[in-house]
């Protein structure tokens, strides 16, 4: 059985929140999306990607990683046909990040984006995600360290978002959960605000699920809270 909330804020800095959340404990779906674009164009794209990869999902056998991946082409899709067709929507693209239940016990996780998945367990706090970023990909490459990759700024340029191409590369992993265990979806107005360190130490504590994201945001809020901030907080009872 499992247990979620999620909570989600503009920030401190900006006048519209791009994010957008889905989460449904019956259904064993929670989706995350973090737009792009200018004027409300962002917000549209979140929320058209979140919703359609949502009712995809719904359709589909819970363990069919196929059909979680056509899922993320049909939200692609649904972006890329809505931006051609109203020119106040050209250039909105969304990163997407979705955790479903396979079975019991198990997780699908999949990713497009910078958008994050961390999995707290024996006090433990791991990345499950790797960023689709222009740092994450070619920094190691021309050597790069990790403090260095931090604070480069091409950062949080994407090399993959939802609506950007007609061609899309989607993360796709399966993930086994304790009871206890807890998995955290996160846009990187967290992540790229919030260290590690303090995201471990909220998971860990004894907080209810809904004290523990409204901790975490205004954590992200309390460091100057630069960007929207969203977080879906799952665990395994």
């Amino acid at each position: 059985m499992l247990d979620a909330f999620g909570l989600s804020d503009a920030g401190s800095v900006r006048a519209n929140n791009e994010d957008f959340f889905v989460i449904d404990v019956d259904g064993g779906i929670f989706v995350l999306a973090d737009g792009m674009g200018g004027a409300q164009a962002g917000e549209h794209a979140s929320r058209l990607s979140a919703e359609s990869l949502y009712s995809a999902l719904l359709e589909s056998e819970p363990r069919d990683v196929s059909a979680l991946e056509h899922g993320f082409h049909e939200a692609n899709h649904a972006v890329l046909t809505a931006a051609r067709s109203d020119p106040t929507l050209e250039g909105m693209g969304t990163t997407l990040l979705v955790a479903r239940v396979a079975n019991e016990g198990e997780l699908l996780l999949g990713s497009v984006g910078d958008s994050r998945a961390y999995l707290s367990s024996g006090g433990q706090l791991r990345l499950l995600t790797r960023d689709q970023t222009w740092v994450a990909e070619v920094g190691p490459q021309i050597g790069l360290t990790a403090e260095g990759m931090r604070s480069h700024p091409m950062r949080h340029v994407l090399t993959m978002a939802v609506g950007c191409s007609d061609e899309l590369r989607v993360a796709v992993q399966e993930l086994a959960l304790k009871n206890g265990d807890q998995v955290l979806l996160c846009s990187d107005g967290l992540d790229g605000v919030v260290e590690e360190g303090v995201i471990a130490t909220v998971l860990n504590s004894a907080k209810s699920l809904e004290d523990k994201c409204h901790y975490l945001i205004e954590a992200a809020k309390d460091r100057g809270g630069p960007d929207n901030v969203t977080v879906v907080l799952i665990r395994l009872l």
